[in-house]
């Protein structure tokens, strides 16, 4: 391959470059935002929100940048595991899990490490400009349209052109205005609100990493009397520290009434509220839905065409999923060209590859999404039957080691939804409901 375009360098375009240079000459990464002084880089308008870095996300995310965990650990990053990670259902804490490792770092801190390795590599190259269009040929495409600032349109041809421009892509209406089919749209309206603040972080809390408290099966999955939300301890000696709520209970900017939120947690968040220095603003964000793009739908797609990241598939962001979504996209996208497509056919195939991790984060998401009582739908068969279930392996994982670990590397991508209702786990859970 002679050449790629990646439109959007934020972290799913980052990673989407560092593939792509085992395999064209040249990549071109089209960011329209400039980098700032410390390398940071452009990002989401989340970005300062608590990001998790799920198991799987982690393993991924070492494979394509080898000693990249070190590197950020030495940096002030913190790696934990077993109790280090601390998980509560309706106020209680679930027994741990050994295996499971999570990342306690911001994602800018994250994107800024990503970013360095990859506009280190030779063949990579960043043009500041904003993506206008594609150019078209009659079965594929041939390259974007892009405009620095102020500047005139200019054409970059490519042999692929990978579309991570998040969530207001706008390859829709391109693909509509060439004659080409639009991905289909699924969609689930969540009414999410969260916001994030940082906290100094000195000697409470020994030994923790990752607290994550949610409301469960006994309290209707309402914050009736523990308030959702999660907690970090990321570089810089700091605790990040988020709040979730929906609908009518969605956090905002006022600092007082967030640690007012926050004394109504789980002990940890409550010691980080009544001991350590809130230091800069409260940050709001609100997510109105989750959404899916089937490209692996299609009948026709043209060649020389992939999409990634939030472009692809966005899914309610207190399951901590997006980062590690990304990766495995890429992971995806690795396997698609290593079999030798070089973007003469439509990758078809990678869509379906990418399709089987947005599917498994999908349906964990929104089955949970639809336990609040202000998401409509849509349900899927035999939804009542399927919350019971839900509701008994959950319950069940606060106190059976192994119900949890399934919980857990199903959370953490490890392992596909299913393996929820396989024979051994839906054994212990009926034993555990049962107090046997």
């Amino acid at each position: 391959m002679r050449s790629a375009v990646v439109l959007g360098g934020s972290f799913a375009g980052l990673l989407a470059a560092r593939v792509l240079s085992e395999y064209a000459d040249e990549v071109v990464l089209v960011e329209p935002d400039p980098l700032d002084e410390d390398g940071t880089g452009p990002g989401a308008p989340h970005r300062g929100q608590l990001h998790a870095f799920l198991g799987m996300g982690h393993a991924q995310l070492e494979k394509l940048f080898p000693g990249i965990t070190r590197e950020l650990t030495d940096g002030g990053a913190h790696l934990g595991q077993g109790d280090a990670i601390r998980f509560y259902v309706d106020g209680r804490l679930k027994v741990p899990v050994p295996g499971i490792r999570m990342l306690g770092a911001t994602r800018p801190f994250i994107e800024r490490h990503v970013r360095r390795r990859v506009t280190a590599l030779g063949n990579v190259r960043v043009e500041r400009a904003t993506a206008r269009g594609l150019l078209f040929g009659p079965r594929r495409v041939l390259g974007a349209r892009i405009a620095a600032h102020g500047e005139p349109e200019t054409e970059l041809t490519a042999d692929l052109v990978v579309d991570a421009m998040g969530r207001s892509s706008r390859l829709g209406s391109w693909l509509a205005g060439a004659g080409w089919q639009a991905a289909p749209v699924d969609r689930m309206r969540v009414d999410l609100g969260y916001a994030t603040a940082r906290f100094a972080r000195g000697g409470e809390l020994p030994g923790t990493v990752i607290a994550h408290s949610m409301p469960g099966p006994r309290s209707g999955y309402l914050p009736t009397v523990i308030e959702p939300g999660a907690l970090a301890a990321v570089e810089g000696d700091t605790w990040s520290v988020l709040l979730a709520g929906y609908a009518d209970h969605k956090p905002g900017k006022d600092p007082a009434e967030f640690l007012a939120r926050l004394k109504r947690c789980v002990a940890p968040f409550r010691e980080v509220a009544e001991v350590c220095e809130p230091l800069g603003d409260v940050e709001p964000f609100t997510f109105a839905e989750s959404r899916r793009r089937r490209y692996g739908d299609l009948t026709r797609f043209p060649a020389g065409l992939v999409v990634i990241g939030d472009a692809l598939a966005t899914v309610n962001p207190v399951y901590g999923q997006g980062l590690t979504l990304a990766t495995l996209q890429a992971a995806s996208l690795h396997a698609h060209l290593r079999s030798g497509a070089r973007g003469g056919e439509p990758a078809l195939r990678y869509f379906r590859t990418a399709g089987v991790f947005v599917d498994a984060a999908w349906e964990l998401s929104t089955t949970a999404d639809l336990a609040q009582p202000h998401v409509t739908g849509p349900y899927p068969r035999g939804y009542p039957v399927l919350k019971r279930v839900a509701d008994g392996i959950t319950e069940a994982s606060v106190t059976d080691p192994e119900v949890n670990e399934t919980y857990m590397r199903v959370l953490h991508m490890l392992e596909r939804p299913r393996a929820l209702t396989g024979p051994r786990v839906l054994y212990r859970t009926a034993r555990t409901l049962l107090g046997g």
